[in-house]
């Protein structure tokens, strides 16, 4: 036992560099977000941009808030974000599900060729094809509308890339239980594949949220109607209608990022993979 001891001891002090370079990546990363909300409680008093932070403020106040809340459209633009995302995860779950499907459990010519081809549309970033996207879309009356906004993210290469691999490691004995069954190529998607993959599916949720929550660059380009701004595109009017005074600007984005943050803290333990059987009992 004290021959163990010793050795975990020394494995301890082994890890130590890497614990520091961890805690090190770690405050580097955290640092930005905590003088963002910082900021967001200080007074006009306070200097925001003395030399050496100051992360706790010295008088904090709900001010820069209420002024945020009362002096801007924030409860449009938080309606806004929330009905595009949740109606872009929806409709992102659907499709890249039934697409997922067929390339997981059919055998049909060309299945690998057509995969691998939109897997490759991953490495082609969304500038390039955003000029042709928001001309399919002026062409189709959905610029300054709901639609618009989500026109481009109803489904995702990586969400089929996600969900056939998925899919994939389903037993092939619940499939032909199924089909015994009597059910069709859509019930067994419905009633098999789809509780089977659930933390894939919740994956691809949270995955598909945050991107639409913080999407900038598309509704900068097909909605220029304030009233159908989201957070971000409404976030950036701040700085020209408060005369970018940072607190407020601070504020607002503080109360950005809890959505994304209250989504991720009740759904991270889902993410977690699990067999694939389990999500079909009961």
């Amino acid at each position: 036992m004290k021959i163990k001891t010793k050795k975990s001891s020394i494995n301890i002090w082994n890890n130590v560099p890497q614990f520091v370079l961890l805690i090190a990546i770690a405050s580097l990363t955290v640092f930005p977000l905590l003088w963002l909300v910082s900021t967001a409680f200080k007074s006009s008093t306070e200097n925001i941009f003395q030399s050496v932070p100051q992360l706790w403020p010295a008088q904090p106040t709900l001010d820069n808030f209420l002024k945020v809340w009362q002096n801007s459209r924030f409860d449009l633009y938080l309606w806004n974000s929330f009905f595009v995302s949740g109606i872009t995860v929806i409709l992102n779950l659907l499709f890249c599900s039934l697409a997922a499907f067929p390339l997981a459990r059919m055998n049909f010519k060309g299945r690998d060729p057509i995969f691998w081809a939109i897997v490759g549309t991953t490495m082609i970033p969304f500038q390039i094809t955003m000029i042709p996207l928001y001309i399919l879309a002026v062409q189709l009356n959905l610029k300054n509308t709901y639609a618009g906004l989500i026109f481009p993210y109803v489904i995702s290469a990586f969400g089929i890339f996600l969900l056939r691999q998925a899919f994939q490691s389903v037993p092939k004995d619940m499939e032909e239980a199924a089909r015994m069954d009597g059910c069709s190529s859509l019930g067994i998607w419905w009633h098999v594949m789809i509780p089977a993959a659930r933390p894939a599916l919740i994956t691809l949720a949270v995955f598909t949220f945050v991107a639409m929550w913080g999407d900038f660059l598309w509704p900068l380009v097909i909605v220029d109607k304030p009233e159908l701004y989201t957070l971000p595109r409404g976030i950036a009017s701040l700085a020209s209608a408060f005369s970018e005074d940072w607190r407020l600007i601070a504020a607002g984005s503080t109360i950005s990022i809890l959505p994304v943050f209250i989504v991720f803290v009740f759904l991270q333990r889902y993410i977690i993979p699990t067999d694939a059987s389990v999500g079909v009992k009961g």
